[in-house]
């Protein structure tokens, strides 16, 4: 079989391939085989229906269509063998099917054209000696302090208040019971739905219920009742209250404020489950958790500053298979993410969305393709491979991890040396080039502005509607 190469772009191998007189032959001869073997027709046992009935029945531009189709794809499948051509994803047909058709004859060479996506090559001008700024990470200052309040706040007892009004910060122990009027001019006064109860305890903080009910009970001593006026907010869900006016009567029959315990060992020894024996082990742990959570950060903007110059010096041509692969990937990612969320992915992934996802995705999907390939380059042109051992010893520890779930070794193998080779050849980036650390919030603006694109993609809202673009679907 001769077979003629082009070179195409995009990373395509064009491919003329002429069959010979034998090929033809028999791929007529297995296709008269197969519909033997197939088709029952009256008055012939199976398998047994003369050639000549069967080309009058199915008629000849029938039969030849499917020999052209199995020699097509049986002759691309050896040529590729034949030339050692790796190539990914399905071929395009280049010669045209019907004309194939026509000019096919049993015993007759036929020659048709095809291209293939294959690796693309990669021309990486520079990946060493390149200057770049990335944003450096400190601790947040107070932050200890904060958590450790925190700590204090979800160990407080609640302790009776006497001899004074409640306060923010307080819990209250009342009795309400709400009614407004419903819009329209002869609507008569009703009770709000759901807006009575009897010893409820409300924390006496901003956003705990519809505004100004708190500020409403904040002055109150108990023993007092009091007609409290509101508002229910626009977007409220039952839209006979939405931006309605209402009063509640309010019986404020307890008041409690929160006792914090002391900032001990005892402390220290109850809010760690009993990891930390003094209050000065448990700070130190909490700074040096922030401290390695801060350089982790700092760390990744490091490596991300590096790899968006690394794109910018990257240049090569992209076959289509890939990107549709990568798009596919990363809606799919998308569609898992919001399923996590409770959203209907249905409603996401639709004839109408789902055209304008992948077109919204393409410019990511061939920044990350040429992320990927640059790394790749740098590990050949610097021999950056990872052994056996360290592979076998990183899959331990992560086995250790997940003790007791359902893990598939191999797949956990693939994904723990690739892990492990990206380390070894971001290490190497990092050692290789100069990253200069600018204040934290300096690079932000263009990083959000980049957010603000991204976001407006795919953007789910508190109630669940689900906006891309201009449209938007209400997920149940």
């Amino acid at each position: 079989m001769k077979v003629t190469q082009e070179k195409l772009p995009a990373s395509q191998v064009g491919l003329e391939i002429e069959i010979t007189p034998e090929m033809s032959k028999q791929a007529y001869e297995r296709v008269l085989q197969e519909f033997t073997r197939s088709t029952n027709i009256p008055g012939f046992r199976k398998g047994k229906v003369p050639r000549q009935v069967l080309i009058q029945r199915f008629g000849p531009a029938r039969i030849k269509a499917a020999a052209v189709e199995d020699l097509v794809d049986k002759a691309l499948k050896e040529a590729l063998q034949q030339e050692k051509i790796e190539a990914i994803g399905n071929f395009q047909l280049r010669s045209s099917f019907d004309e194939l058709i026509t000019q096919f004859e049993p015993g007759n060479p036929l020659t048709f054209s095809a291209a293939v996506d294959v690796q693309p090559e990669v021309d990486l001008q520079q990946y060493q000696d390149l200057s770049v700024q990335a944003e450096e990470v400190k601790p947040e200052e107070g932050k200890v302090d904060t958590v450790l309040g925190n700590y204090q706040t979800q160990m407080a007892t609640l302790v009776p208040v006497e001899g004074r009004a409640a306060q923010k910060g307080d819990t209250a122990v009342v009795d309400y019971h709400g009614r407004f009027t419903p819009a329209g001019e002869e609507a008569e006064e009703q009770d709000v739905p759901g807006g009575q109860a009897e010893d409820f305890q409300i924390e006496l903080d901003d956003g705990k219920f519809i505004p100004g009910f708190i500020d409403g009970i904040v002055g109150m001593n108990a023993g007092d009742t009091k007609e409290v006026s509101v508002t229910f907010p626009e977007d409220y869900p039952q839209e006979a209250l939405a931006g309605r006016p209402a009063t509640f009567s309010i019986t404020l029959k307890e008041l409690k404020e929160k006792e914090l315990p002391e900032l001990d060992d005892d402390f220290a020894q109850e809010a760690s489950g009993g990891d930390y024996q003094t209050i000065a082990d448990l700070r130190e742990s909490l700074e040096k958790r922030f401290t390695e959570e801060a350089d982790q950060k700092t760390k990744s903007n490091k490596e991300q500053a590096i790899l968006d110059q690394l794109i910018n010096k990257v240049e090569v041509e992209l076959p289509e298979t890939l990107v549709e692969r990568e798009v596919e990937f990363m809606i799919t990612q998308t569609a898992m993410q919001l399923q996590n969320q409770g959203v209907d992915i249905k409603l996401l992934l639709n004839q109408e969305t789902l055209p304008m996802l992948k077109e919204r995705s393409r410019p990511d999907a061939i920044d990350r393709i040429k992320r990927t390939l640059a790394l790749g380059e740098v590990a050949k042109r610097e021999s950056l491979t990872t052994s056996d051992s360290e592979i076998n010893d990183r899959v331990r520890e992560v086995m250790a991890d997940l003790e007791g779930r359902d893990v598939d070794p191999e797949r956990l193998r693939t994904a723990v040396a690739e892990d492990l080779l990206k380390e070894k050849i971001l290490n190497w980036l990092e050692e290789h080039n100069t990253v200069e650390l600018v204040p934290e919030g300096s690079l932000k603006k263009e990083e959000e502005e980049e957010e603000d694109l991204n976001d407006d993609t795919i953007d789910v809202d508190e109630d669940g509607t689900i906006t891309i673009e201009a449209s938007t679907v209400e997920a149940e």
